[in-house]
C-alpha cells in the first residue's frame, strides 16, 4: 500500500487505535480482532526493544491491517521502524528529522502538536495529518473545532483524551480522525482475549465517526457541548 493510499484509508476509518503490548501473541491478537471489527489499523507504540520486532511480525502475519509505529521520538527509532514495514510514523511532538526521514522513507508521518503556531509549522514541513495532543486537557472538542476555524485545510487527529463519550464530539468539531487507546483496545481484553469486545468497540468507535460525518454533511449540527 502506497503512502497516499495509507493516508486515504486512515482517513476513510477516521480511528487509529494505539497498543502497549510486549508479546506477539498479543498484538496479533489485537490486529485480528481490531480487521475483524472494521478497523484494520493498528499503531504500535515504541516503548522499547522488541516494539520494532512486534511492528515487523504484525505486518508479515496481517497483510490487510494497516500497522504503525507510535511515539516515535527519534531518528533512528523512525528507520528500524519504517524498515520493519510501519505503513505510518506518530509522536506526541515536532521533530523536524522525522518528518525528513519519513519522507525519504516515503512513510505517512503524523507529528504531534498542541499551539497554532505547532499545527501550521508541521502541515507546511510535510506532515500528512497533525495530532492534536493531548486534547482534553486544553479544551477537548472545543479545542479542536477553534482550531479547525483558524486552519480548516490542515487534517487533525484528535488524541489524549477520546473516549466513547467525547468521540462524536471531537468529529463534529473537525477532527480527521481520532486517536484511541485503552478505551477502544482495553488491556484486559486483551489479557483475557476478549475478541468480541473489541469488536463491538471497534464498530461503536467506527459509528461515531460515521454518524458525526453524517451529520456534518446535513448541514445541520448541534455540537455536543452546545449549551441547551
Amino acid at each position: 500500500m502506497t503512502k497516499v493510499e495509507v493516508c486515504q484509508r486512515i482517513q476513510e476509518i477516521g480511528v487509529i487505535p494505539a497498543i502497549w503490548v510486549t508479546s506477539a501473541e498479543d498484538v496479533c491478537f489485537a490486529a485480528e480482532s481490531l480487521e475483524s471489527g472494521g478497523i484494520p489499523i493498528l499503531e504500535v507504540t515504541i516503548s522499547g526493544p522488541a516494539a520494532v520486532d512486534l511492528i515487523a511480525h504484525t505486518v508479515s502475519h496481517h497483510s490487510k491491517v494497516i500497522v504503525g509505529a507510535g511515539t516515535v521520538l527519534d531518528c533512528e527509532t523512525a528507520r528500524r521502524a519504517a524498515a520493519a514495514g510501519a505503513s505510518f510514523l506518530t509522536a506526541p511532538g515536532f521533530d523536524y528529522s522525522i518528518l525528513e526521514l519519513a519522507a525519504k522513507e516515503n512513510v505517512a508521518i503524523v507529528p504531534g502538536a498542541l499551539t497554532p503556531t505547532e499545527v501550521i509549522t508541521a502541515w507546511r514541513v510535510g506532515a500528512d495529518f497533525v495530532k492534536v495532543f493531548p486534547c482534553s486537557q486544553v479544551g477537548g472538542d472545543k479545542y479542536i473545532k477553534a482550531l479547525k476555524k483558524a486552519v480548516p485545510q490542515i487534517p487533525l487527529i484528535a488524541a489524549g483524551g477520546v473516549t466513547q463519550r467525547t468521540a462524536t464530539g471531537f468529529v463534529l468539531a473537525g477532527a480527521a480522525a481520532l486517536g484511541v487507546g485503552t478505551d477502544l483496545i482495553p488491556p484486559d481484553a486483551i489479557e483475557q482475549r476478549q475478541v468480541e469486545r473489541i469488536q463491538e468497540l471497534s464498530h461503536r468507535f467506527r459509528a461515531f465517526v460515521n454518524d458525526a460525518r453524517t451529520r456534518l454533511a446535513g448541514g445541520k449540527v448541534k455540537h455536543p457541548s452546545a449549551k441547551r
